[in-house]
């Protein structure tokens, strides 16, 4: 079955914001390596909202938290729509970003454990781990039509259940406090969107106002509150209709300038706000910086491939359509850009321990260019070896 218009869209409008978001990024690092570094960072740290429902918090969580739980919001309703109707609908197409995803956590796991088991950074055994989704993506748009499109969708399908992977290792291993009641009450919240749609309800708002509760009870019982999106998303209905819109579809439509060209931007300022500190060089060529390096481009590349490989071989799985292992190949370099979600697991893993973070975030920003450098240029290439291919014929 042909792409989705919508996910065209998507695309189309990421190939343009993916060039303002890479702008971002440098934009912020020239910021914190300025006079203006301070004052931004003072910024980023003001606390807005209400106490009133301990809704309190820095700028910069309301855009990771906040902001961000759209954009996966907006992924999410695309990638329903491909399991409907699209690329993911066969069982053997949806099952191969699952098995890569997995294969992408334990791979870069290992590698950083076998660097760093014993030593001081052991408890960072989970930063190689994240994909960040908004930059593979972005990345991934600016090769626009020069790739197959079945690519592009099994990239965003891997980067979720990768980050809903990521969100769960989170959880369960570096939060100190599971807060039942909030996450009962999200269950609760969950059950109703999905009966929402099981009684075929088709207004949009009955979905988005349970949908704020679900955020806010999520955010507040510890867990990554971006999975509200996730969530969200699957609930909402669709069709397999050409004719007519579905609410999945309006909604999906209304999302994609703001989520592209305003939370994405956003997003990259906040999070690219690295200063460059002494000590972050040699950071590099230490076990922490050897972990998070090898295991974010060779992990990635490695996990991502091997168990697409072995899905495929037992018949479980099939390559995405039109696509090849050498695209596979850029598809598991992109997967290693880290960045913020890794980022974030640094924080946790080393808690009142600057001088690692720092060395770490470093590591974590070298591996997620050359990820990004390396995957792009693969996946280039391997359009123009098509195009050979093809005259050649």
């Amino acid at each position: 079955m042909n792409l989705s218009i919508y996910f065209k869209k998507f695309f189309n409008h990421n190939q343009s914001s993916g060039i303002l978001l890479i702008l971002c990024v440098f934009l912020a690092l020239c910021i914190a390596n300025s006079s203006l570094a301070l004052s931004f960072q003072q910024l980023l740290d003001r606390e807005i909202g209400t106490s009133l429902f301990h809704l309190q918090y820095p700028i910069s969580i309301w855009i990771n938290d906040g902001l961000m739980a759209i954009f996966f919001l907006l992924v999410g309703l695309e990638i329903k729509r491909e399991i409907v109707e699209g690329e993911l609908s066969s069982f053997k197409n949806a099952s191969l970003p699952i098995f890569a995803a997995i294969g992408g956590m334990i791979v870069p796991a290992l590698i950083y454990v076998a660097f760093n088991y014993g030593t001081h950074y052991s408890s960072g055994w989970g930063i190689p781990m994240a994909t960040d989704i908004a930059f593979s993506l972005a990345i991934i748009s600016l090769l626009g039509k020069r790739i197959p499109n079945s690519i592009k969708i099994f990239l965003a399908a891997l980067a979720i259940v990768d980050d809903l992977g990521a969100i769960l290792v989170i959880a369960i291993f570096y939060t100190e406090q599971i807060h039942w009641t909030y996450l009962s009450l999200s269950a609760g919240v969950g059950i109703l969107l999905f009966l929402l749609n099981y009684f075929k309800v088709t207004k949009i708002v009955l979905y988005l106002i349970p949908g704020l509760f679900l955020w806010y009870f999520l955010h507040h019982s510890g867990i990554h509150a971006t999975i509200a999106g996730v969530v969200l998303a699957f609930s909402i209905p669709t069709n397999v209709s050409t004719t007519e819109i579905s609410p999945l579809e309006k909604l999906e439509h209304q999302l994609h300038l703001p989520v592209s060209f305003f939370i994405m931007p956003i997003f990259a300022l906040s999070n690219t706000n690295i200063t460059f500190e002494n000590g972050m060089v040699d950071g590099l060529f230490s076990n922490l910086g050897f972990g998070i390096i090898f295991g974010l481009i060779i992990g990635k590349l490695v996990g991502i491939n091997l168990f697409s490989m072995i899905a495929i071989k037992l018949k479980i799985s099939t390559l995405p359509k039109g696509s090849s292992w050498l695209q596979m190949i850029g598809v598991g370099l992109l997967a290693g850009i880290g960045f913020t979600m890794s980022i974030f697991i640094a924080l946790l893993s080393f808690k009142s321990e600057i001088e690692i973070q720092n060395e770490a975030k470093f590591a974590i920003l070298i591996a997620s260019f050359f990820a990004a450098f390396l995957g792009y240029t693969i996946l280039n290439l391997s359009s123009k070896k098509k195009k050979v291919e093809l005259t050649e014929l």
